[in-house]
């Protein structure tokens, strides 16, 4: 069926009367040609009832009416005596919607932008609607630098009243960009200007495929900001892009790119001043700044200057405060002048402070999480921290904050922390494996957020081939109102080396402690704790001669009291995979005099992450541990509190808890460590992002260059009749080197870590591996 598109019939009456001009009486209106629009929604649209005194002109604009709603593809009006009669023939409606040949943009999505313009299974087929969505269509397409897409429509009627609307695209190639010119530029050349888009028209031979040659409006719109931002932070206030031309083949495949440029001079800093209400000491204002008279001028340093300046501003209550950073070229003409011009507006005060969506947490939990006190003045920076320090609780999925002024106050604000909740405790079941542990299973009970009030209780278990652990635990965050936490625990470990690379020994242990928390700052707390532990000592045929003679001279039972104190500083931005910041922890742990093993450990833990780029997916990481431990008095270090290095989280490519000083073998045993009193570790690693890889945070990976070891002071006694293995002192060129690529992921079933990694300088004697990978986590 072919269909026309037509305009308003000519208006007929056709009566026992030949057609006149004057008016005449309705006394009824009768519908002709209708076979699914209702009879109501023709009267609806036509604006003549029965009983209406109507002329030739009031009918032709009413049957205009009719017609302008789109339902049909012709109207006439006739007049039998006094009946007015409707003659309308529908236009089909569309029976299917068949689309082919797309696969950038989604058929879903397709679908839906027709349906918004009208274009919809079951709607009444406007041509001039199909029209303007091809040409829409083909701009879209366009606009991705596909300028050969084709797209054509097509109509077949399926039945009465009832047509099909073929869609057929054709999407065609994106445009290659073969060359971009740059006019106008003196100081740069066109190298280096070129460096700066992202766009390239000369893609490289091998890695082609990743090059960025492929036009787009966008894209070329977002290199000229670029390139504008270049100039401008490079002192060329007046620099100005005055013409873009593209021009394409007659092909259609390759662009050309002209921009012509006007670059201006080059401008240093001249006076810097401000004015307006500043409401904190010029001096104090001056240091914020970024910029510095006689350097030169950057637009972002200026950006950055007139941000931190509103943000000290907001500090001191001036929420809604406005500062502009306003450059003017001096007289001289070789310098610009900069003012900032400064309204902090009213200071503003909190007058009430509001949660919503907090249906388990009570609100004190919340409310004890505030920096920002109301009856204060309203401080943004404080708003802000406050946000932070729930979202950092770990009981809420997301936290969003909204200032709103009173009515009639225009100097209070209420603020209104809507949280959304999420699952605080868990009952769990898990599984796992670690090449140092063997397989990891256990259970856990825990709650983080215990019937809404904010404290912590776990219970768990835990069993691997060379350990079993119980422990339970209870922490009051805020025991104190100030934020001093308090916490118990109880805890069972039993630890089997027997089929383990440590050297062959087991020992059981159980105990309990106590611990209190004390916030300094944000970022900074104190922690200080003390525990008591009863541990025994059990030996086997082919147990090191060291562990022997300990055993023969100290005995297999030690009771400690245990007292521990840590300082730790953590400004990394996540909890889990950090892409910036830094982290550092001091820690000592002693047993106070009249325990069976005397003695003190001292660790220190630092780990810096500098990102290279904005998305912070590139960074450079830095991380070190430094361990050193001693007895108390004449009776030797207890070997079974050494540290160990190696495998993963230390020294990769060589086995877990392997390095250090060798023991002496009995009985046909295996020369293995014990670890040392002294620990040395260090890693530079460079984080990148992993390709095709569209969630970043749940991945992470790096090439990374490993060095550590364990040492000994003081080798340990081996029984009469035996020559010791040991040597003792600190030699860094014992130090073991490894560099390879690790992974961390994310997975459902748990954290999951791997590296393959070469050792560098490994000896006969040690223990390596080349791939290593943990599935799981262990408490």
């Amino acid at each position: 069926m072919k269909i026309k598109t037509i305009g308003l019939a000519a208006l007929l009456l056709v009566g026992a009367q030949a057609a006149q001009a004057q008016s005449f009486d309705v006394s009824d209106i009768r519908v002709e040609g209708l076979q699914r629009v209702s009879p109501a929604s023709v009267f609806n649209a036509f604006p003549v009832s029965a009983r209406d005194r109507v002329d030739e002109r009031e009918l032709a604009d009413a049957a205009r009416e009719l017609f302008a709603t789109g339902l049909f593809e012709d109207v006439s009006l006739a007049r039998e005596g006094d009946v007015l009669i409707i003659q309308v023939v529908e236009r089909p409606t569309i029976a299917r919607l068949n689309i082919e040949g797309n696969k950038q943009i989604a058929d879903e999505d397709l679908r839906s932008g027709l349906k918004q313009a009208g274009l919809e299974e079951g709607q009444v087929l406007q041509l001039s609607t199909l029209e303007e969505i091809q040409r829409e269509l083909e701009g879209v397409y366009q606009s991705q630098g596909r300028y050969s897409a084709r797209i054509d429509t097509s109509v077949e009627e399926v039945g009465q009243g009832q047509v099909q609307v073929n869609i057929d695209i054709n999407e065609g190639a994106v445009a290659k960009i073969r060359q971009i010119n740059i006019v106008g530029n003196r100081d740069f050349d066109d190298d280096e200007l070129r460096d700066v888009f992202e766009l390239d028209d000369k893609p490289g031979w091998f890695f082609g495929w990743f090059s960025s040659d492929e036009y787009s409006r966008e894209a070329l719109a977002g290199d000229l900001e670029r390139l504008r931002s270049f100039y401008l932070n490079r002192g060329y206030v007046n620099f100005n892009i005055e013409s873009s031309q593209v021009s394409i083949s007659p092909d259609k495949s390759r662009i050309f790119v002209t921009v012509n440029i006007d670059e201006g001079q080059q401008y240093r800093l001249g006076d810097i001043r401000f004015v307006g209400d500043l409401r904190i000491p010029e001096r104090e204002a001056r240091q914020l700044l970024e910029v510095e008279s006689g350097e030169i001028f950057s637009r972002s340093d200026v950006t950055a200057s007139t941000e931190a300046l509103r943000s000290r501003l907001g500090a001191e209550g001036f929420a809604f405060a406005n500062v502009d950073g306003i450059p003017e070229v001096a007289t001289s003409g070789d310098t610009v002048n900069l003012t900032f011009r400064i309204e902090p507006g009213r200071r503003a005060y909190v007058r009430r402070i509001e949660f919503a969506g907090n249906t388990t947490t009570q609100d004190e939990v919340l409310r004890r999480e505030m920096i920002q006190l109301e009856g204060a003045p309203a401080s943004t920076q404080s708003i802000s921290q406050s946000r932070q320090r729930l979202e950092r609780l770990g009981f809420f999925k997301q936290v969003d904050v909204e200032t709103r002024p009173v009515a009639g106050e225009p100097d209070k604000l209420d603020v209104t922390y809507t949280v959304e909740e999420q699952p605080s405790g868990s009952i769990s079941a898990s599984i796992g494996f670690s090449q140092s542990a063997g397989v990891i299973y256990g259970a856990s009970l825990s709650q983080n957020n215990f019937l809404g009030t904010g404290n912590r209780v776990n219970i768990g278990a835990q069993r691997s081939d060379t350990f079993t652990s119980l422990n339970f635990g209870f922490t009051d965050p805020y025991w104190t109102l100030s934020g001093i936490s308090r916490g118990y625990n109880l805890f069972y470990r039993e630890t089997d080396y027997e089929d383990s690379d440590i050297s062959t020994y087991s020992t059981d242990a159980y105990g309990g402690g106590i611990n209190f928390g004390y916030p300094i700052n944000e970022v900074t707390r104190l922690n200080f704790g003390a525990a008591v532990e009863d541990l025994s000592l059990k030996t086997y045929r082919d147990t090191p001669a060291e562990i022997i003679q300990y055993e023969n001279d100290q005995g297999s039972d030690a009771q400690s009291l245990k007292l521990t104190a840590s300082w730790t500083r953590n400004k990394l931005n996540r909890g889990i995979m950090p892409t910036a910041g830094n982290y550092q922890r001091l820690s000592l742990e002693s047993s106070v005099p009249g325990s069976d093993a005397e003695y003190y450990k001292l660790r220190a833990r630092a780990r810096q992450i500098i990102p290279f780029n904005e998305e912070q997916t590139w960074g450079l990481k830095f991380s070190g541990e430094l361990g050193y431990a001693d007895s108390v008095g004449d009776d030797p270090y207890p070997f079974y509190e050494n540290f160990f290095s190696g495998g993963l989280g230390s020294v990769r490519g060589f086995t877990g808890n392997t390095l250090g000083p060798a023991t002496t073998e009995r009985n046909g045993g295996n020369d293995r460590t014990l670890g040392g009193n002294i620990l040395v570790e260090g890693s530079a690693e460079v984080l990148f992002p992993m390709p095709f890889v569209e969630d970043q945070r749940s991945l992470q990976a790096s090439l990374f260059l490993d060095a550590g070891n364990t040492f000994l002071t003081d080798c340990y006694d081996v029984p009469d009749g035996f020559s010791s293995s040991c040597e003792s002192g600190v030699d860094l060129g014992e130090l073991r080197y490894s560099a390879g690529v690790g992974l961390s992921w994310l997975t459902p079933v748990g954290p999951l870590t791997f590296s393959v990694a070469e050792p560098l300088n490994d000896k006969d004697d040690d223990d390596t591996q080349f791939f290593q990978f943990s599935l799981g986590q262990t408490f």
